[in-house]
């Protein structure tokens, strides 16, 4: 499935977070730029600013209020990264951590030119996590969201790539940014830049493919291996980094493998008391070897691959939070009339069992719900706005009664949540 089938598959509102980061429809992003090639989008083609998901005062209160610890935040200065001890302490009376965020020795340090980086907040900054479970949900992959906090005419990091895609969106202050093609196309989590320091030292001396300025409210998409620095200007910049975790074709291999390790002709020891170095002695296993590869992954179901995939989104994705005490209340206080809805971006794996019943597969539970439920059950699916009295094949107390379980099992929340 496409990406832009993937959005339109998910409920992803027309792709309503892919297009605040992009200024092309979702389809174009698809076929011509995802994993392809950068894609620069200015201001005024996209639909307002990035200050609704950060800003300096949401950067001040994380440093200071909201009890940040490592790894969730890190300093960088010239390239390198800083000790966390420079810039974080014990947690004083009632804490026994020892890394907690220091806001006056983070502000010394952006004083001296450090860069400050906030790590995974699609995992603690509200908008962020509801912006990031969005897109995660739009794309069909992972998301993680960092921001950048850099001072004036300083470079946080040295030329480099990332082995994930990223998104960059500007909040404030201005950055350069300069951007070469890759060395190693498309490159997986084992093949970091770090690797191939000289490689990418050499590409740098090529004449950049964006050599330009970022502003406030400007949105920069590199796939994955796309070389790239960046340097604030006349003043403190923030931005903000999507980073984009994809499954690969290499995670079906790393599947296919697994699999086909329960074919015994594939287990075969190789034979004894000859020279297995001899490649006229090897070639004929290797070619028993090919064939019996073959034949097994030939017989690999789709439906196996599918749902190891599936397994794996679940484990790396959130979906939309879940308010636990607001839960609770709504199933207490449940009416046939009482709207709800699927929780957003929650990745369900629907089974039929052997008695009728009907499976929902989360992430680490199962809710089991009888056979006169599957047609309400695919209602529920659906991911529109729904009342219980509208649930079809169910009497009224068994409406409620699956609503009510569904809500405290965190499958639904109220509809205006």
């Amino acid at each position: 499935m496409s990406v832009a089938h993937a959005i339109e598959a998910t409920g992803g509102a027309g792709g309503a977070a892919l297009t605040r980061c992009v200024s092309c429809t979702a389809d174009v992003f698809a076929r011509e730029y995802w994993g392809r090639a950068p894609l620069l989008s200015r201001a005024a083609e996209l639909r307002g600013s990035f200050t609704d998901l950060l800003d300096t005062a949401a950067v001040d209160e994380l440093v200071s209020e909201r009890g940040l610890r490592t790894p969730f935040l890190r300093m960088a200065k010239e390239g390198a990264v800083l000790n966390a001890g420079t810039f974080t302490r014990g947690g004083g009376a009632g804490a026994t951590v020892t890394d907690l965020a220091a806001d006056d020795k983070v502000l010394a340090q952006l004083g001296d030119g450090a860069t400050l980086v906030l790590q995974a907040l699609h995992r603690s900054w509200p908008p962020l996590v509801e912006f990031g479970s969005r897109l995660a949900d739009e794309l069909g992959h992972p998301v993680q969201v960092n921001a950048y906090v850099t001072p004036p005419q300083n470079q946080g990091f040295a030329a480099h790539y990332d082995v994930h895609d990223v998104f960059v969106l500007q909040v404030s202050g201005r950055k350069k940014w300069t951007i070469h093609a890759p060395v190693v196309d498309s490159p997986l989590d084992n093949q970091p830049w770090d690797k191939r320091k000289d490689a990418v030292a050499a590409r740098t001396a090529d004449e950049p493919v964006i050599d330009t300025v970022i502003e406030p409210g400007d949105a920069l998409y590199l796939p994955r291996g796309t070389i790239h620095s960046a340097a604030a200007l006349g003043e403190t910049s923030i931005h903000l980094t999507v980073g984009v975790h994809p499954l690969t074709r290499y995670h079906l291999v790393k599947h296919l493998l697994a699999a086909v390790q329960e074919d015994p002709a594939l287990r075969t020891s190789l034979p004894v008391g000859v020279d297995l170095a001899d490649p006229d002695v090897l070639a004929d296993e290797l070619s028993a070897t090919l064939a019996a590869l073959h034949r097994a992954l030939d017989a690999q179901p789709v439906a196996a691959a599918a749902e190891h995939v599936g397994t794996n989104l679940m484990q790396r994705t959130r979906p939309e939070a879940l308010a636990p005490l607001a839960q609770l209340t709504a199933a207490a206080s449940l009416t046939a009339a009482t709207p709800v809805r699927r929780r957003a971006g929650l990745r369900i794996r629907v089974r039929r069992d052997a008695d009728g019943a009907t499976a929902l597969v989360l992430l680490d539970r199962t809710v089991t719900v009888p056979a006169a439920a599957a047609d309400a059950v695919k209602t529920v699916l659906t991911g529109a706005a729904f009342t219980p009295a509208e649930l079809p094949g169910l009497d009224d107390d068994g409406r409620l009664a699956l609503v009510r379980r569904l809500l405290r099992d965190g499958v639904l929340v109220p509809a205006g949540s």
